[in-house]
């Protein structure tokens, strides 16, 4: 069985960040929202699911998933975003359990935005949170999706919060710096313990 370290954090929080400089000591990363592009592309007939259910508008020109329509929609209805995580959920779940098993790494990263929300945790040997200030994540993330201050704090607002996260951390990564040089200093230390506790 491969060891798990699940990583999570808000939107904006620098998950990739940490994942790629934990990918450059060569270990496998299992990231959720790449999972979730792959399950909705094109040919896949959890495509055809969603627009049966949301109308011929959620899907694009090209034939793939038009995903700021479909955001506007769950957003507006909690009735929708419940039926799309319904029909998503257990299908990356049981793709991201099969990825790990198949890492080759001594441990493996599981990257999940809403691991605490979505009952991951118990997929986890350890659970390492990526924490940043609130404000920050508004800052970040209106400046890397091009969005609004509001749809931020919407989705801010229909994740954890800062204190359910850290309260099912085992370790914390305090990402609300630049210093690079830090960050790989703190990667490295918890690579080191991650290697060791992984071991038979």
């Amino acid at each position: 069985m491969t060891y798990i370290v699940g990583v999570t954090g808000g939107i904006g929080s620098g998950k990739s960040t940490i994942a790629n400089l934990f990918a450059e000591q060569g270990i496998t990363i299992v990231d959720a929202d790449i999972i979730a592009r792959e399950v909705v592309a094109i040919g896949e007939p959890v495509l055809d699911a969603i627009a049966a259910y949301f109308g011929p508008e959620v899907i694009a020109e090209d034939g793939s998933l038009n995903r700021a329509e479909l955001r506007q929609r769950i957003f507006d209805s909690t009735a929708h975003r419940h039926w799309l995580e319904a029909l998503l959920h257990p299908l990356i779940r049981e793709r991201m359990v099969a990825d790990c098993q198949l890492a080759r790494s001594a441990y493996c990263l599981l990257v999940v935005p809403l691991l605490v929300e979505n009952h991951l945790t118990e997929l986890c040997n350890r659970v390492l949170v990526v924490d940043v200030a609130p404000e920050l994540q508004i800052a970040r993330t209106v400046l890397r999706d091009q969005t609004n201050a509001d749809q931020v704090k919407a989705i801010m607002a229909s994740q954890a919060s800062r204190e359910q996260r850290l309260s099912a951390a085992d370790d914390v990564i305090d990402n609300n710096t630049s210093d690079r040089s830090k960050l790989k200093e703190t990667i490295t230390q918890l690579h080191n313990r991650y290697l060791k506790l992984s071991q038979p």
